[in-house]
């Protein structure tokens, strides 16, 4: 299905290193090298929304900061429409910006305090597209804001003064008012509650299939994930471990890790839920600076062995379900 579409992002053997200083503080000790991304491939595709899930510290906002380039790649490309964006240079980079956008985490710091709604949502047109005259930037903004559910006349009030759903309603404003090609939201619906997380959610969906966006889509919570999602990618310690489409990934999850994660999804019948099996995982999550031999869940791994600490297990399989395990297939 996918091999019909148009191939918007490619990003082949992306790997992203960050050197901090030695934990032993001596003067002349070497800067430790921290792996944040070690090695992700995957295709998204006209339309799509690709889910990418972990846990706190396997290298999502990372690999979300990488794709646009806020974030410099150590090794690999990230190939957007044919154009390796790591190969350009800051200018052309900026421009490349317009069809890419972001929506950050902490809707009400994403927002500067010291400017009204209508003026940070205006901010990208005035940078882009400085011809634009005083009237048609606020019709943009006005038009913008009905889209996304915010009443034009508010557009004079400060972010203080809006509620986290509606802070990040302005954060989606903002992201779309360039008009992109592509929306990567980092965990844009965390800080919020339940209910308005369903809200922000549906409304990201609607907009998405109005005008045609191809999302990347960051989360903790599964459950959000399973609604929006078309394909999953789940990561840990900066490596991918399963790959495939929402339903078969969720139906029948491969990877322990995939399993574990999938397991502590609250299930809505309160039977089935007091009767399921929480697959808890053993010990914490390595660090970075000093990740594993071999395969880098093995640590915790309740199938793990011998194999496991000598061989680097390689992301296989198509777009449907791929799988990083030398144990199962």
């Amino acid at each position: 299905m996918n091999s019909e579409k148009k191939l918007m992002l490619d990003i082949n053997d992306l790997k992203v290193e960050f050197s901090i200083p030695s934990k032993s503080m001596l003067p002349w000790a070497k800067p430790d090298n921290l792996k944040a991304v070690d090695g992700i491939s995957l295709k998204l595709y006209e339309g799509e929304t690709l889910g990418v899930v972990g846990e706190s510290g396997c290298g999502k906002s990372t690999l979300a900061r990488a794709i646009i380039g806020l974030v410099p790649a150590s090794e690999g490309n990230v190939v957007w429409l044919g154009q390796d964006l790591t190969k350009l240079k800051a200018e052309p980079l900026r421009q490349k910006r317009k069809e890419i956008q972001m929506i950050f985490q902490d809707p009400l710091a994403s927002l500067n305090p010291r400017m009204n709604v209508g003026d940070i949502i205006a901010e990208p047109l005035r940078t882009f597209y400085p011809s634009l005259t005083k009237d048609e930037v606020k019709q943009q903004v006005k038009d913008m804001m009905t889209r996304v559910g915010l009443l034009p006349n508010v557009i004079n009030r400060y972010p203080h003064e809006f509620s986290g759903g509606q802070c990040q309603r302005i954060g989606i404003a903002r992201a779309l008012i360039l008009k992109p090609k592509m929306i990567i939201c980092d965990e844009p619906v965390s800080a919020l509650d339940v209910s308005i997380q369903a809200q922000v959610v549906n409304l990201l969906q609607e907009l998405k299939n109005e005008l045609g966006l191809s999302l990347v889509f960051i989360a903790h919570d599964l459950s959000v994930v399973k609604h929006i999602a078309d394909r999953v990618l789940v990561m840990y310690l900066g490596k991918p471990v399963e790959l495939g489409e929402c339903s078969a990934l969720f139906a029948e999850p491969k990877h322990p890790y995939t399993q574990a994660l999938m397991s502590a999804v609250p299930l809505p019948d309160p039977k089935k839920e007091r009767a399921k099996k929480i697959q808890m995982l053993e010990g914490e999550l390595p660090s970075p600076i000093n990740p594993p031999s071999g395969c880098v869940f093995r640590t915790r791994c309740p199938i793990a062995t011998e194999q496991c600490s000598s061989e680097i297990p390689q992301l296989k399989g198509g777009d449907v379900h791929a799988l990083s395990c030398l144990l199962r297939a």
